[in-house]
């Protein structure tokens, strides 16, 4: 019973968040619209603000499964870390991800280096350049360093991608300059 209040009220905010936005999204109209009561939302996620946090959460989880699953079908483990980092820019596109976890995901709840997506995301990408180094394709850099800035450089790359005026025209340009800042920790210039 109580997964499937969750459920249905991440489901109802998840909608409301995408058409409305956070700050025009009414708790009443969420906890209505699939039969509930404040009170299950309190009880379930302490308030507006941590309904909102698992909406991107689950959000976030699925661009990451989505830049996943294209970066499997790359043959090395270098092509696989730019396709992660570049689908994830173009998933700036969707426009609920814009809405939710690019402009208001920021604005509510603040800087993403403490939002539990994306420091799952800043694991993986962890992981992959500590092997990377150790296979020898990477320059010596330090591992901590280089992981954050391939993540916060594809962060922001789609944060700008979200916000431009034309973001299909924007998205190859942040994704090929995305390329070449990652292709600069490479021993040699060849993908």
């Amino acid at each position: 019973m109580m997964d499937e209040t969750r459920r249905k009220l991440l489901a109802s905010a998840r909608a409301a968040f995408a058409e409305k936005g956070f700050s025009d999204t009414s708790m009443d109209d969420l906890t209505a619209a699939v039969g509930l009561t404040r009170g299950a939302l309190y009880h379930n996620f302490g308030d507006k603000k941590g309904l909102f946090a698992a909406v991107v959460d689950q959000i976030d989880a699925e661009m990451a499964a989505r830049a996943r699953s294209l970066a499997e079908a790359e043959s090395t483990l270098w092509n696989a870390l730019l396709a992660e980092g570049s689908a994830y820019i173009e998933m700036a596109l969707d426009p609920e991800v814009q809405r939710i976890v690019l402009r208001d995901g920021l604005a509510v709840l603040g800087d993403p280096a403490h939002w539990p997506s994306q420091n799952r995301c800043l694991d993986a990408t962890r992981a992959a350049v500590t092997q990377l180094l150790a296979e020898g394709v990477l320059r010596p850099v330090d591992i901590e360093a280089a992981s954050r800035l391939l993540n916060g450089a594809a962060l922001n790359a789609a944060l700008w991608v979200a916000a431009c005026d034309d973001p299909a025209l924007m998205l190859p340009k942040a994704q090929e300059a995305f390329r070449m800042l990652a292709e600069g920790l490479l021993v040699a210039q060849a993908s």
